[in-house]
């Protein structure tokens, strides 16, 4: 990097703690400022591609610094705030954002997702739309009695900007419906032609005014105009495909309600398609993208939909995007440079990650000087499951590379050019021992990556370990991040977790306080302290996370915490299956979603002399909070264990688990006599004749039903 706050050629893998911290505090006003100037002042500063460079780089550095994301964080924004001069109107259903594919195989991977969740065979049919994903400016059009009422931004997705005024000027947009349902909120998107673009800047050069930097930003600031005739005067577009809040269904199938759309006087995007796979999905992408220099207007991928709107149903939303449909988006720029060296690091679970180190070269408008390797395999030639990858091709230091950044952020080595590779270049020898601390570096069977086995005697482990103890997720300490766990542990303050807890005890007074050290005061010192004392209590599945168990992550240590609610309770089951034997283990391998590997990772823990004397120095400092389970007052299943197993024909499984779930029950994966119901459908097979001979209660699927009815 030029500087710790330059972020013209950011290279995530390679930043610092100091100048992480320095980036993001840049990214921030960067951002801010783009944004005043897209939204306030109908002056974009930087291109629409640079923003979104801006976005993924900051959302890079803090999947990489969990603990130094900043509360202006842009990443946790679906859209923009309302600016000022436009009043608020409130998306009675949100208007979120899209998951993204980047290769075929991610689009494989979304259809196979697809079919698990809802329990269909790869045989079984199931149809998708694919639309061309509009590169401008998210619009909501609700209509009551077939009148236009009001129109309004994505915004942050909740919140979105009154623009009825402006949108009643684009000549796309029908003031009236006929035959539309009582209520329709028709969304979309506002885009400006490349032709009208070239247009407006030249209208705008010759007034002496400020031109746009590119269709999207210029579409984007002539809606947003406070002088709606202004935004008359501009040319702006409006592709309708999809809708929110609505009174009648517009067909049984996405594609029929786009057809009804276009009845009703919308415009659709004629690329639009019905297909009937992941094959035909991917053959029109390629046709897409062929034709996208002669569209005449930007687009930037195709999005894939569920076709019919029952299945979407069903499948519903993760917490920001819908799972029954995917953004895929054009290939990141490719670009050749030389790979000049490999440099291993050590991760927190003793992880060996190669990095390339590159001679810097520009991909996509950044500089790039490393990109991950991902493991020793990827190197060689072979991925993950041992398929081989570049035609066999292994990597070596000296070689020409082809690096790309997926999703436009991370660096990675796609290619390797062997016909101008050195006489004298030599195969990589991954290391065997630990650079960090010199012990054995092992590879498990059926692990993709070797590991230090130095565990806590592994600075780099230790470190790590202690940065992800007061991340996010985890304790989550005011003042105590990345930085401060590296000058406290370089220093011999902490080595361990239980270490945070005494430290105001030790460095609190005395002649060698916090507050008298380099970087601190008294006010930010009593600040840390009181933080601290704020962690004391803490809910069992957040100690549990925070522990840093191998395997077992944050969705885990919920799962486990509220199977066993205390951490006596834990503590005990963890001792009695120490030997991954008995109703202790058995009883832990039930948990639905705990396999033998987690199950062993978390018992080994507790198993580890070293390693349970420094959890128990740290409980010995906190208070834990038990597992809370929701108030499921009146669920005739609260409380109980219940089984599923056979084929289940009106809801999948995992809808099943989910139900079952929220009323209460928990979901176990084998039966024992801690079973309390199995709801067994045809194929039940060795469970149900298991629940029989222990004489627990078992339904079939309509019985479970009908127990759970009107819940």
């Amino acid at each position: 990097m030029a500087s710790k706050t330059d972020i013209s050629d950011l290279d995530v893998e390679a930043l610092s703690e100091d100048q992480a911290k320095a980036a993001l505090a840049k990214l921030a006003v960067e951002l801010s400022a783009a944004n005043a100037a897209y939204h306030t002042d109908d002056a974009p500063e930087i291109s629409d591609a640079e923003y979104d460079r801006l976005k993924r780089l900051n959302s890079a550095v803090e999947e990489r610094f969990l603990h130094l994301k900043r509360p202006d964080s842009a990443s946790d924004q679906v859209g923009a705030a309302v600016a000022s001069g436009f009043g608020k109107l409130t998306h009675s259903v949100a208007m979120l954002s899209l998951a993204n594919a980047f290769t075929d195989e991610d689009v494989q991977e979304f259809d196979i997702s697809i079919r698990k969740y809802l329990g269909f065979g790869a045989d079984m049919p199931l149809a998708y739309t694919a639309e061309p994903k509009i590169d401008g400016l998210s619009l909501s059009l609700r209509y009551e009695n077939g009148v236009l009422i009001q129109a309004a931004t994505r915004g942050d997705g909740s919140v979105g900007e009154n623009v009825t005024a402006n949108a009643r000027t684009i000549a796309d947009i029908p003031h009236q419906l006929e035959g539309a349902p009582d209520v329709l909120e028709v969304r979309g998107e506002v885009y400006m032609s490349h032709a009208d673009f070239t247009a407006l800047n030249t209208q705008q050069e010759a007034r002496g005014g400020k031109t746009f930097a590119n269709p999207r930003n210029a579409a984007a600031g002539s809606l947003r105009q406070l002088d709606a005739e202004i935004t008359r005067a501009r040319p702006l577009r409006f592709f309708a495909y999809a809708w929110g809040s609505i009174s009648a269904p517009l067909g049984q199938t996405q594609w029929e309600a786009i057809a009804r759309l276009k009845a009703l006087g919308f415009e659709t995007n004629p690329l639009t398609k019905r297909c009937t796979g992941p094959s035909e999905m991917i053959a029109h992408y390629t046709d897409i993208e062929a034709q996208r220099a002669a569209l005449g207007y930007d687009i930037d991928g195709v999005v894939y939909k569920v076709d019919d709107l029952a299945l979407q149903g069903r499948l519903g939303f993760r917490s920001t995007t819908p799972r029954w449909a995917i953004a895929h988006k054009f290939p990141a720029e490719l670009a050749w440079t030389t790979l000049e060296g490999i440099d291993i690091q050590v991760g927190r679970t003793g992880a060996l990650s190669p990095v390339a180190r590159l001679t810097p070269v520009t991909v996509g408008g950044v500089v790039v000087s490393n990109a991950t390797l991902h493991n020793e395999d990827y190197i060689k030639g072979f991925d993950s499951k041992g398929q081989v990858i570049r035609g066999g091709k292994d990597i070596r230091v000296g070689d020409l590379v082809q690096v790309y950044r997926a999703g436009d952020v991370i660096p990675k080595v796609a290619d390797v050019d062997t016909d101008k590779r050195s006489a004298q270049a030599t195969p990589f020898e991954f290391p065997r021992t630990c650079p960090q601390c010199g012990s054995d570096a092992v590879r498990e069977e059926g692990d993709a990556v070797r590991r230090c086995t130095g565990g806590l005697i592994c600075p780099a482990q230790a470190v790590e370990k202690l940065k992800h103890f007061v991340a996010r997720g985890a304790f989550d300490i005011d003042g105590m991040g990345a930085k401060q766990v590296e000058q406290f542990h370089t220093d011999g303050w902490i080595t361990e977790p239980a270490d945070i807890f005494t430290l105001q005890e030790r460095y609190g007074s005395g002649l060698q306080q916090l507050k008298n050290r380099e970087g601190w005061g008294d006010k930010s010192a009593s600040a840390l302290f009181a933080a601290i004392e704020d962690k004391r209590k803490i809910p069992l599945a957040r100690l549990l996370f925070g522990l840093g168990i191998r395997h077992v992550g944050e969705a885990a240590s919920n799962m486990v915490a509220l199977h066993y609610g205390s951490w006596d309770a834990l503590e005990q089951a963890m001792d009695a299956a120490r030997d991954r034997t008995g109703a202790a283990w058995d009883d832990l391998l039930a948990i639905d979603g705990m396999g033998a590997v987690m199950a062993g990772s978390l018992v080994g823990a507790f198993a580890q002399e070293a390693e349970r004397a420094s959890i128990t120095r740290l409980v010995a400092q906190l208070d834990v909070a038990d597992a809370v389970r929701a108030d499921t007052t009146g669920s005739p299943v609260a409380g109980k264990t219940v089984v599923f197993t056979g084929t289940l024909e009106k809801m999948t499984r995992v809808e099943a688990k989910a139900r079952a779930e929220r009323l209460g029950a928990k979901v176990a994966g084998s039966v024992s006599a801690k079973t309390d119901i199995l709801v067994a459908g045809p194929g039940a097979g060795s469970k149900a004749k298991k629940a029989a001979e222990l004489g627990i209660e078992t339904l079939d699927e309509d019985g479970w039903l009908a127990l759970i009815e009107g819940l």
